[in-house]
């Protein structure tokens, strides 16, 4: 659960590097397409939906699930614990009110020429990291060069592929140049979103940057880790000498002195911690204990407030996904057929008490989505796919896949003979002990599992798939055997999530790109060469027009290739907090901000406190 910290501030008037080229004007933000315009100007003096007066101090609290072996979030070894990216900051931010902008938060300006073929930031003077010493252009080159080197997987294959060149101009300035031939819409706001560390700091380091580690790097941001008990507990602290602190970015920001993460081995116990007050901020995941749990004293007598919160944000696609490596899942009736034995409707009936809806969509809760047919601009997109043999012709005239639908009962019959028929077509036939099999091979399927809450889920699943004579069985591991198993890619099935967004940037060649076929992010292993070139179409669309209808392509492909089960979503955020926990009112449609914009009432929190509640 590592969160992105609140954004911090711009804008004092600073020198812009004079470029060769004439045609650049330094400016404090960049929009995704030329000439769009940002919601904030040069002169705000605080983003629209914080409360600028809100108080500083006290503490929020929240669970976090297993354990963790690292506080490096960047590099594939060990799992990193919660917020372990907090301390960091990048050139660039984006706001919770907006789409598609980036403002400056290290720079103090950027310049770029109208093509964005490079991107000069010109770095505010005053930033220091949190040991009091300036952060330079120097610190800024670094931090990229590492990234592109010894940094998670995405990231070297992104930088390499598209940066020409990072340049320490002078000693707050950085020139970014890209290569040839690439798509530099998206660009400057990739380099400019890069977290920055202090280069001193690693070069005093005995470890490499690859590996593991549970001495953080050092930062520039609102909070340092205070407390670290290893595989229990991580506490970061707001400093007191924060650069950033009166910014407008920043003003209404950052308002709890701690923020503290309790770790628990498994859901019940994290949730008898939060009766018990050892957190005080909970976003309900089971929709079992929505229901029916939340009914102990502290809820009734106010301690605790249980509230459903708007949440205008694309879904994550969260689903059961396929090990695309394994032989057995190349055939896509296969899974097809196993897709078909997973019954939503009965599960949300019967399990969630209907408080979800199903994903249809890798960008769920959106008006991005694909839909029916083809609109005609989406046609233009995928006909040259059909043409080079890329695509088959059907997905030209025939409506986007959706989610098979269920009957009330936990085995769909309809459904049982339609994935029957496939696997059959597939060559997997029933023997005499009512087991599949091809080649004298048995259809087996692992679902592998970390989360207590997912079995009630799980264990019907399998049930129907051995009815349709499959073998199938889940696996229950521990958090640090999921995250080994996964980055060895030793799995059948596991649930996954894929976040996209509103303007995709780097995510949908993370996710799903061809290069990324061995990364932590595209755990399916999906290379394939249509879904590749629709991500290069996103990358180069120049209007929003373009952007839209090459989303609604992609993820018409996407749910095409069946590479998923799709699971469930909820367009609110579900959440129950002590009554000293206070919000500004409206939320923004792009986050629910508890550690960035919240802030804690502490003479209602003293109260909680003489109450025996916490």
């Amino acid at each position: 659960m590592i969160r992105r910290f609140a954004i911090a501030a711009i804008l004092v008037a600073a020198p812009a590097f004079a470029q060769e080229a004439a045609d650049t004007t330094p400016d404090h933000g960049i929009s995704t397409f030329p000439g769009g315009e940002l919601k904030y100007g040069p002169d705000f003096t605080h983003l629209d939906y914080v409360n600028p007066d809100a108080p500083k101090g006290g503490e929020i609290s929240e669970w976090a699930f297993g354990s963790f072996d690292s506080v490096n979030p960047y590099t594939p070894k060990g799992r990193a614990v919660a917020l372990s990216s907090a301390p960091y900051e990048s050139l660039l931010s984006s706001t919770a009110d907006e789409i598609g902008s980036a403002y400056c938060l290290i720079c103090a300006s950027m310049d770029y020429p109208e093509d964005r073929s490079e991107v000069t930031f010109t770095l505010r003077d005053d930033v220091t990291f949190s040991d009091g010493t300036p952060l330079t252009a120097e610190d800024v080159v670094f931090s990229y060069e590492v990234l592109r080197d010894k940094g998670l997987p995405s990231f070297r294959a992104v930088l390499a592929r598209d940066v020409e060149s990072a340049e320490v101009v002078d000693e707050r300035t950085v020139r970014y140049a890209f290569k040839a031939d690439m798509p530099t819409r998206d660009l400057p706001v990739r380099v400019g979103s890069l977290p920055i560390f202090q280069k001193a700091d690693f070069e005093a380091r005995d470890v490499d940057f690859e590996d593991s580690t549970l001495t953080p790097l050092i930062g520039s941001g609102p909070y340092v880790m205070d407390d670290l008990d290893t595989g229990r507990s991580v506490t970061y602290r707001r400093r007191d000498d924060y650069w950033g602190e009166d910014h407008p970015l920043n003003v209404g920001q950052n308002n709890f002195d701690t923020i503290r993460i309790e770790y628990y081995g498994d859901y019940a116990a994290a949730f008898e911690g939060f009766k018990g007050g050892n957190y005080t901020f909970r976003n309900e995941a089971s929709s079992k204990e929505w229901a029916t749990s939340y009914n102990f004293p502290a809820v009734q007598n106010g301690a605790v407030i249980k509230a459903e919160l708007p949440d205008g944000t694309i879904s994550t696609a969260q689903s059961f996904i396929f090990n695309l490596r394994e032989p057995k899942f190349q055939d896509p009736r296969v899974r097809e057929a196993i897709g078909l034995m997973f019954n939503f409707e009965w599960s949300d009936e019967t399990l969630f008490y209907g408080i979800y809806d199903r994903v249809t969509s890798f960008w769920e809760n959106s008006d991005l989505k694909a839909e029916g047919p083809p609109s005609e601009a989406e046609r233009a997109i995928l006909e040259p796919l059909v043409e080079r043999g890329l695509l088959d012709a059907a997905i030209l005239t025939e409506d986007a896949v959706q989610p098979p639908v269920s009957g009330s009962r936990q085995l769909d019959r309809g459904n049982l003979r339609t994935a029957s028929a496939l696997l059959e077509e597939a060559g997997w036939i029933v023997g005499d002990d009512g087991m599949r099999r091809k080649d004298g091979e048995m259809l087996s399927v692992q679902f592998l599992n970390d989360s207590q809450t997912f079995d009630r889920v799980i264990n019907p699943y399998v049930e129907n798939l051995r009815r349709l004579g499959v073998d199938a069985s889940m696996v229950r591991v521990d958090n640090a055997q999921m995250t080994s198993r996964e980055r060895s890619y030793d799995f059948d099935i596991i649930t996954h999530q894929m976040p996209m967004g509103y303007v995709p940037g780097s995510s949908p060649r993370q996710y799903f790109g061809s290069e990324s076929a061995n990364d932590v992010f595209n755990l399916m292993g999906l290379q394939d060469e249509a879904v590749d070139a629709l991500i290069e179409g996103l990358e180069n669309a120049t209007s929003q027009e373009d952007l839209e209808a090459g989303i609604a392509a992609l993820d018409r492909v996407l749910r095409a290739r069946r590479f998923w089960v799709p699971q469930w979503f909820k367009p609110v955020h579900t959440v129950a907090y002590y009554d000293y926990l206070r919000y500004p009112e409206p939320l923004p449609p792009y986050s629910l901000g508890e550690l960035s914009f919240w802030w804690a009432d502490q003479e209602a929190y003293a109260e909680l406190q003489a109450s025996g509640a916490l």
